[in-house]
């Protein structure tokens, strides 16, 4: 079986990669299309800054959390776990609604930007959406660190970057057409049963603090048939949230966060319908 860390952390690092590769992609082939190649350096060069920028993120974050005391390490933690929980949720539904229109706004502000020469602008446009992408990234990976083992895995990691690579090249070098809205609304499933796991987890800590009534405190107790702290009950811990004896605020929080999402993933759906 594969291992949670390396599943989840795949998942959140080849889905935001994915939208950041695209995007980049986007800019350079406009480029090339109005044969302004050489704005290219300053775009590289912007990525390439988002991207540093993106890993100073998530190493303060590392280290706030690591540099608390225990009690404010569980405030830390929990809000973390919420935070990341409604960033995911709204950047999945974000993506969904945008992504007919993320084209052609890109096109039209690298065209402006290449007629009117504005070099700033061609840095900026890399810069502010992979620094998004990987300031989201650093969030949940943090997150999906608080929730399993307390690290990330570096091979899922480099995994979900380089399958995120491989599909923007087959896109925009290979000219292969790729299934992006399935794929988009697989991983964007994912994700949220993910983020179902974070709000459950962040909620689980703020009850532990005091902070919130758990109302009744052991809605059940399965751990000796699916113990959350090994085996299957870890990776599903890891991965989705999972917790053998949870409180009924924090079975509630996730029901009706699954239903709650679910109901405006299937209104997304019947209103654009998959091409």
């Amino acid at each position: 079986m594969m291992d949670a860390t390396i599943a989840s952390t795949f998942v959140v690092v080849f889905r935001e990669a994915l939208e950041a590769g695209l995007i980049v992609g986007i800019i350079v082939t406009m480029l090339s299309r109005l044969q302004a190649m050489r704005y290219a350096p300053p775009v590289w060069g912007g990525t390439l800054a988002a991207v540093v920028a993106s890993v100073l993120v998530g190493w303060m974050l590392s280290v706030s959390t690591a540099a608390t005391q225990e009690h404010w390490k569980g405030v830390i933690e929990g809000v973390i776990s919420l935070v990341a929980c409604g960033v995911l949720t709204w950047m999945v539904f974000w993506m969904d609604r945008q992504a007919k229109r993320l084209r052609p706004e890109l096109e039209t502000q690298v065209e402006s930007a290449v007629t009117r020469e504005e070099v700033p602008a061609l840095v900026a446009l890399p810069f502010l959406a992979v620094f998004r992408e990987g300031a989201e990234t650093a969030l949940f990976l943090k997150a999906v660190a608080i929730q399993g083992s307390g690290s990330v895995s570096a091979l899922g990691g480099l995994l979900g970057a380089g399958a995120a690579v491989a599909v923007t090249m087959a896109i925009f070098i290979g000219g292969r057409r790729v299934p992006l809205k399935a794929l988009f609304r697989w991983t964007g499933g994912l994700l949220l049963l993910m983020a179902a796991g974070m709000l459950a987890y962040g909620i689980h800590e703020l009850e532990e603090l005091g902070w919130l009534p758990p109302i009744i405190e052991h809605v059940w107790n399965i751990n000796h048939l699916l113990n959350e702290k090994q085996g299957l009950g870890a990776f599903l811990k890891a991965l989705f949230g999972y917790n053998g004896n949870p409180s009924l605020l924090e079975v509630s929080a996730y029901v009706a966060y699954l239903l709650g999402v679910s109901w405006f993933l299937k209104r997304t759906i019947q209103v654009s319908p998959t091409a």
